[in-house]
């Protein structure tokens, strides 16, 4: 398997940042880590060894990105302001650093993203602010309501970072069609964190709502952890 290291200096961030690339062709996979996780979890953790025959048989390249979590939804001692802060710069990392470093490489048009737990959160709310740019979603065992992260504090930003609120909010127009035309996946297991699984199920129902079609999955004897995740991914990559 094709493995390579990246790193750079990232203006949006002010900062260092790193990543992992497997595979030598295919649609690009932006996958993120879960909470406060580093770029190299998903090989460590095994999910890049889960798809080791979809990536050498060409039909998909991860990038296992960095996050930037422990600055922003985790540096609880920080303010709301510096913490969304950071949670924009990283949107901005993504959007006009990393998407241009992967069209740069993979002549692919075709950008699915995806993680688990914190990582599906991620790919949800980067897929859903830049539908343009975002073909298919794959969120596993995510979250999707960040108020509570701020609790009581709350703003335009903390808004426009959580899908609950913005998707809830959108109204009829270009947004709404862009993310209609995406392949969206929301999973969960019975085992799942209830948080979890309540807050799947709170997308779907919004999702739904608003005439957004999805796939929405609960599956049995399914938890919160990399086994079941690496199941649930083969069969929607």
């Amino acid at each position: 398997m094709q493995r390579e290291y990246h790193k750079w200096y990232s203006p949006s961030l002010g900062r260092d940042m790193e990543q992992l690339v497997f595979g030598h062709a295919g649609a690009p996979v932006i996958i993120f880590p879960t909470s406060q996780g580093r770029f190299y979890e998903n090989e460590d953790m095994g999910m890049v060894n889960a798809l080791a025959d979809k990536i050498d048989g060409g039909h998909i390249q991860l990038y296992c990105v960095d996050s930037v979590d422990s600055d922003s939804w985790y540096n609880w001692h920080a303010s709301l302001e510096w913490r969304m802060g950071r949670a924009n710069a990283y949107d901005a990392y993504l959007f006009y650093e990393v998407l241009p470093f992967i069209k740069g490489r993979n002549s692919n048009g075709y950008v699915i993203v995806t993680g688990c737990s914190f990582g599906a959160y991620h790919a949800v709310n980067f897929g859903f602010r830049h539908p343009e740019q975002v073909h298919k979603i794959i969120a596993l065992s995510g979250r999707y309501n960040l108020r509570h992260y701020f609790d009581p504090y709350y703003n335009e930003d903390l808004y426009y970072n959580s899908p609950l609120d913005y998707i809830g909010g959108a109204q009829e127009g270009d947004f709404l069609w862009r993310v209609r035309q995406q392949q969206i996946n929301l999973l969960t297991g019975t085992w799942d964190l209830g948080v979890c699984q309540n807050e799947t199920r709170q997308l779907h129902d919004l999702l739904n709502s608003k005439g957004i079609n999805h796939t929405y999955e609960v599956w049995q004897d399914s938890g919160h952890d990399w086994p079941y995740w690496f199941k649930q991914i083969r069969q929607f990559i």
